[in-house]
């Protein structure tokens, strides 16, 4: 895949149980955090769209997985994000079920990107998030976002306060990265690149 040359990038299913999931094989990359994290500019910066996920005003929209087929050689696949008080406790716990099904049993999966707001220490629910998915043994790579709103001396320290807040395991990895100035695509890309097919860019 040439990644400066993204031709495919579409959603193509939003699933809600397992009989929607696609059938086709492809290696998925799922995408979790916080409602207000970034992660349709997340999305749409790695695909060089504009408006490919849509960024909302009103956090919490996302209600189901949204499966992105890039290129015809992988998913992304973006979960409902947490930590939105205003989504009540009966669909919370909906989300949630959805999201263990899918966590605890797709073959298909093949790295958890989880974005965490670097300008912040990762909340309690970011913990939570990265616990969940260490329970199942997921490789998991760490995106810190908004790293353009970060001056470049301080970066080590709020990257290791990302590290020692979710007690970040040591075969995992952080990444610090800007939507706005594409700061960090190409290494990220290179790991998803790495996990799906053992390729690199």
């Amino acid at each position: 895949m040439d990644i400066n040359k993204i031709h495919y990038a579409e959603i193509t299913i939003s699933a809600v149980s397992p009989k929607q999931y696609p059938d086709d094989g492809l290696p998925e990359v799922a995408l979790a955090g916080r409602s207000n994290v970034g992660k349709s500019s997340f999305i749409n910066a790695m695909v060089n769209r504009k408006k490919l996920a849509r960024t909302s005003g009103k956090p919490g929209k996302t209600r189901t997985l949204n499966y992105f087929n890039i290129e015809n050689e992988l998913f992304f696949v973006d979960v409902p994000g947490y930590g939105y008080a205003k989504v009540s406790n009966a669909e919370q716990e909906k989300w949630g079920e959805m999201m263990n099904v899918y966590f605890s049993s797709r073959d298909e999966l093949s790295l958890s990107i989880l974005l965490v707001d670097l300008r912040h220490h990762p909340t309690e629910l970011d913990v939570q998030m990265y616990d969940f998915l260490k329970y199942y043994n997921l490789p998991v790579l760490v995106v810190a976002t908004k790293a353009d709103k970060i001056k470049k001396s301080k970066r080590n320290k709020h990257i290791n306060q990302v590290i020692q807040t979710l007690e970040l395991a040591t075969e995992d990895k952080v990444m610090v990265f800007s939507a706005e100035t594409r700061e960090g695509r190409d290494e990220v890309w290179n790991e998803i690149l790495a996990s799906t097919r053992n390729d690199s860019i």
